[in-house]
């Protein structure tokens, strides 16, 4: 086992070594994605990727309520794992798993027979519509493997353990760049071998790390099952409420997609591409914020309430200096990553791409506080005020599809979330100053 005390130690070198390795897997995670639209820029061209990129909100639609509700579970465990209430962390576990089940089989079920019509509804263009189907119907029907690599990813980073999900992502991330080369270049699958690759790397990431479970982290293994409804409900409330959160951003993204969606197949390539480098940008600051759930949710059942305080002014200090030294660097390579990402020679797509990079990428210093505050709430337990926050982000990005992006087109695109992100933060920022003051 690689635990790591949240509750005891210095507080810095606590959330660095958690976190991490929760960069390395979150980077990953990126990288398979990525190579994706590497592989798919480079040997299919233009239209494919865009394919992908218009099915990119939908996507995180899906998988961010499965990732949603596996770190919601995780929040669970990690208190009565820093309460050392090991009884009630392994009835964590067996419910867990009793309502993962009942969850990604119910949304297999919609996504299968929803997809078709949201992509319609979006107005995906007809050149790419049959393409971003076979893609993203693929990724749906496997959602059950999604949620519970990121239940059972979620289960060990809850008792300190974020080295093994680490080492797991990176042999499937090898696999799955080995498949995406073989199955798109040798055997013609075209972009349905790049959602077939990701589903094989995440079968490989799930049943490895369950196997280290029950052969290393016994702790996580249940000893038996026996309905608890106030378990239940606690689970539902908290995983519900990271999975509604993440979908609610992505509804939010879906959203914005259309209006990305009547600009054209240049502009979407050119958003794609600068979507994932942003993505890439932003891997530190989310592995930072996302470890601050786990740290303040033990620190929570131990107690310790100046831990938590410091910790959070550690993760906005560290991540604010983190943003403005990868502005400076952006400024000046962005030209550069929007080339070598999409394969494009394009300069329409180079140009716009860049734009939203130089835009979007200082604008991360807003998004620091605001993650770091999102992720510390849920960890005090506040299952609510996020879900408000994400209503925001949501209305927002109705506000600039139907009435900003019309008129300042593509541009529009680019001050949508950080004129979001300002409007959010300053919520989260006076709802945790409440919480902290109420916990006792």
């Amino acid at each position: 086992m690689n635990q790591i005390s949240l509750i005891k130690g210095p507080v810095k070198k606590s959330i660095l070594l958690f976190s991490i390795p929760f960069f390395f897997s979150n980077l990953f995670q990126q990288l398979y994605n990525t190579i994706d639209t590497l592989i798919i820029g480079h040997f299919l061209g233009d239209l494919p990727l865009a394919a992908i990129g218009s099915t990119s909100a939908v996507f995180e639609l899906m998988v961010g309520f499965c990732n949603g509700l596996g770190l919601g579970f995780g929040i669970v465990a990690s208190k009565y794992f820093g309460a050392n209430d090991k009884t009630s962390l392994k009835k964590v576990v067996s419910h867990s798993i009793f309502l993962g089940i009942l969850f990604s089989l119910g949304l297999t079920l919609l996504s299968y027979f929803l997809l078709p019509e949201l992509l319609t509804v979006l107005d995906t263009p007809s050149s790419i519509y049959s393409q971003a189907l076979s893609y993203i119907q693929i990724i749906g029907l496997f959602l059950i493997v999604t949620l519970f690599y990121n239940l059972s990813a979620g289960l060990l980073r809850a008792i300190g353990d974020s080295v093994t999900p680490l080492i797991v992502l990176i042999l499937s991330s090898l696999l799955n760049v080995g498949l995406d080369f073989i199955l798109i270049t040798q055997f013609s699958l075209g972009i349905k071998g790049a959602a077939i690759a990701t589903v094989i790397a995440q079968i490989v990431s799930t049943f490895v790390c369950i196997l280290f479970i029950y052969k290393k982290a016994k702790i996580l293994i249940p000893d038996s099952f026996q309905f608890d409804y106030d378990l239940t409900m606690d689970l539902c409330a908290q995983g519900f409420s990271m999975g509604l959160m993440l979908s609610i951003v992505s509804i939010g993204t879906v959203t914005l997609q259309f209006g990305i969606n009547q600009l054209g197949t240049r502009i979407i390539a050119a958003h794609t591409t600068a979507r994932k480098t942003l993505s890439l940008c932003s891997l530190f600051l989310s592995a930072l914020c996302s470890s601050i759930s786990t740290f303040v949710s033990q620190n929570r059942g131990a107690m310790r309430k100046d831990r938590i305080i410091e910790g959070i002014h550690f993760v906005n200090q560290l991540g604010i200096v983190y943003v403005c030294i990868l502005s400076v660097l952006i400024y000046f390579i962005s030209n550069f990553l929007v080339q070598l990402i999409s394969g494009t020679k394009d300069p329409y797509i180079i140009q716009n791409a860049t734009m939203y990079l130089r835009i979007n990428v200082p604008s991360m210093i807003v998004l620091v506080v605001l993650l770091n505050s999102r992720n510390a709430l849920q960890g005090l337990g506040k299952k609510v005020i996020p879900l408000v926050s994400s209503i925001i982000e949501l209305i927002g990005k109705v506000i600039f599809t139907m009435m900003i992006i019309p008129i300042l087109s593509y541009f529009g695109v680019c001050l949508c979330e950080p004129v979001i992100w300002i409007l959010m933060t300053i919520q989260l920022q006076f709802s945790l100053h409440k919480a902290i003051e109420a916990f006792h």
